[in-house]
């Protein structure tokens, strides 16, 4: 059928695949929930139609008032939102709940695709970084006050998209190298890593004498770098002690192991480990895993919803749906790069990364190698915003690469 050319179909077959695996699994941990899910995927797909039957530009000629919503759902959150695990990031209304971060996304990925595929748009020029920094930067703000850590981290995923159109490289290994040194700084003496940062500037220094042009510019760049670096060293461990408990807590399990805080913030990590381990190679079942029916994760039909993967479909199955979320990211980003629309693109690559972040800390999260932060699977996760929002997302690019594809121009 001609309408269909421009239907991208191993997207839409992994999205759904996807969703469909995660109602499945989420009956298994609750069978009421996993009816609710089925319902929520039902209501995206009728969402998803609607957005195909849209005007072509629509998201892009109210991105503006997308945005503008987006951010003042987050900021409503301070007098009227709810407290839930912990957290004044939800909005409840009778029995029905809703986490508008996950819909500012939706807001942030169209503006800054409105903004980047203006004419006069140049990373080079300061106007334009500036102005898209300040796209992602005043709701990631207002995320940083609720506050909302994990969030905050996926904000990062649009700079991805900006890497793409442009932004300078050193943006990401400046925020890799402060991390850097604030982690190993709670592992190992300060003052070790101090003298090691010392060693490593004296041999740049020395290494690249004849390259540097010695000034008192160079000079002072040099030496603040240093302070810098040698100060977030030195304050490492005051910072982790200022922070709350339970925060404080989720990163020392990095470092100790989750059994030294089995009765706290290793509990879920120590059983999702469990139960992804007794899975074996095949797994123990549907419906047959003893953690998963034991309930001994909290959290198991949302943020921790893969140890359920592990444990009834085994490294096999687990593999399958990791293999299926990469070819699905990376189809994404393959769609994006030929687009001739740069609003295409940027939304593309914004989607995709947005994508990437949560996957990547999700299950890095309930593997013991990230902090536990609150970060849903996407598609996967229990919970009708977090489905809705990706999945609104995912329509729409649909609809813009469909659009694309039977262009003519």
């Amino acid at each position: 059928m001609k309408w269909a050319e421009g239907i991208d179909k191993l997207s839409i077959f992994l999205y759904l695949a996807i969703s469909g695996f995660a109602v499945a699994n989420i009956y298994s941990v609750d069978q009421g929930l996993g009816q609710k899910q089925f319902i929520f995927f039902c209501i995206s797909l009728i969402v998803g139609l609607i957005i195909f039957l849209m005007r072509t530009k629509f998201f892009e000629n109210f991105a503006g008032i997308f945005y503008f919503l987006g951010v003042i759902l987050l900021i409503g959150l301070f007098p009227f939102g709810t407290e839930i695990l912990g957290q004044k990031n939800w909005y409840k209304v009778g029995g029905f709940t809703m986490q508008p971060v996950e819909f500012a996304k939706i807001g942030v990925a169209l503006m800054l695709a409105n903004y980047v595929s203006g004419g006069d748009f140049n990373l080079k020029y300061k106007k334009s970084l500036y102005a898209s920094l300040a796209i992602i930067g005043v709701p990631a703000l207002v995320v940083l006050i609720i506050p909302d850590v994990g969030s905050l981290l996926v904000f990062t995923a649009f700079f991805i998209a900006l890497y793409r159109e442009g932004l300078n490289g050193w943006f990401f290994g400046v925020g890799a190298i402060l991390a850097g040194v604030f982690l190993i700084a709670l592992g190992v003496n300060p003052l070790y890593v101090i003298a090691g940062l010392a060693i490593i500037y004296l041999l740049i220094v020395f290494f690249n004498n004849n390259r540097i042009h010695w000034n008192v510019v160079s000079v002072s760049a040099m030496v603040a770098s240093f302070l810098l670096l040698a100060g977030l060293a030195y304050g490492a461990p005051t910072i982790l002690e200022k922070l709350p408990k339970h925060q404080r807590e989720r990163i020392e399990v990095l470092y100790k192991g989750e059994k030294a805080f089995r009765d706290t913030s290793g509990y879920n990590l120590l059983y999702s480990k469990t139960a992804i381990g007794s899975g074996g190679f095949f797994g123990k079942g549907y419906m047959e895993g003893s953690v998963t029916r034991g309930k001994f994760v909290p959290e198991q039909e949302t943020d921790y919803i893969f140890c359920t993967v592990g444990e009834e479909w085994g490294f096999l199955g687990a593999s399958l749906l990791v293999a299926f979320y990469a070819i699905f990211i990376g189809r994404i980003y393959y769609l994006s790069e030929k687009q001739k629309s740069a609003f295409n693109r940027v939304f593309g690559y914004s989607f995709a990364s947005i994508l990437l972040m949560h996957f990547a800390i999700n299950l890095g999260m309930v593997m013991g190698l990230f902090p536990t932060v609150g970060i849903p699977l996407p598609y996967f996760s229990y919970g009708g915003s977090s489905f809705l929002a990706f999945s609104i997302m995912t329509f729409i690019f649909f609809k813009l690469n469909y659009t694309d594809r039977n262009s003519l121009v």
